[in-house]
């Protein structure tokens, strides 16, 4: 393994990015915010990554304690990647990076991969200011479905594909409104109001929403 890179500045958001400044290594911290993934996952959700790096910045990580290998018992058997508390602790980071990044976003381009899941993060900063207390929201696109756990001080933020149990709430949206959301064009509550939004559920969280 190649020693790290250093800025060698006596800085903490120097020595931050002598962590995570490197190309792919947030959107891989992203990714495992869902939980424990597997590398063949991991790929697969990072669209445009070479197995060369992913595996690289894995081991960087590793490496600097922002996530950690384990084998999965049998009859599985398979290795997966999951954060540390340190690696976590990188959430409102992204959050706020994703809230920053947001009017970069414009139109959709036919070269644009997309995810559902990747709309997890900007959508969980809007029910935590929205809604008051914990619970899992089920969120359906076009694009697919994912959930979110409201609240969650540990464990998984979100995951890809429907809630494992019965959800608090369930969203039907579009990407779109979505993005106006996240960008802060249009507050989630306006959007449930205006019925681009639509609430389903009798949870605590699904009758915040509708009331909000």
């Amino acid at each position: 393994m190649s020693p790290r890179r250093s800025y060698d500045q006596y800085c903490s958001a120097a020595r931050a990015l002598d962590l995570v400044g490197d190309r792919w290594t947030l959107l891989i911290v992203r990714e495992l915010l869902a939980g424990p993934r597997r590398y063949t996952d991991l790929h697969a959700d990072l669209p445009g990554v070479s197995t060369d790096v992913l595996a690289s910045r894995l081991k960087d990580m590793e490496r600097d304690g922002l996530a950690g290998r384990r084998r999965l018992p049998p009859p599985s058997a398979a290795y997966v990647y999951e954060l540390t508390g340190r690696g976590r602790a990188l959430l409102p980071v992204l959050q706020a990076l994703g809230e920053w990044g947001q009017p970069e976003l414009g139109e959709r381009r036919p070269t644009d991969a997309v995810r559902a899941h990747w709309f997890a993060l900007p959508l969980l900063r809007a029910l935590e200011g929205t809604a008051e207390g914990e619970g899992v929201v089920e969120v359906h696109l076009d694009e697919g479905k994912f959930h979110l756990h409201v609240g969650a001080g540990e464990g998984p933020v979100y995951g890809d594909g429907p809630a494992p149990g019965p959800a608090d709430a369930c969203l039907g949206t579009d990407s779109g409104t979505l993005g106006a959301v996240g960008h802060g064009a249009l507050t989630l509550a306006d959007a449930v109001r205006a019925g681009r939004i639509a609430v389903t559920g009798d949870g605590t969280l699904a009758k915040a929403l509708r009331e909000a």
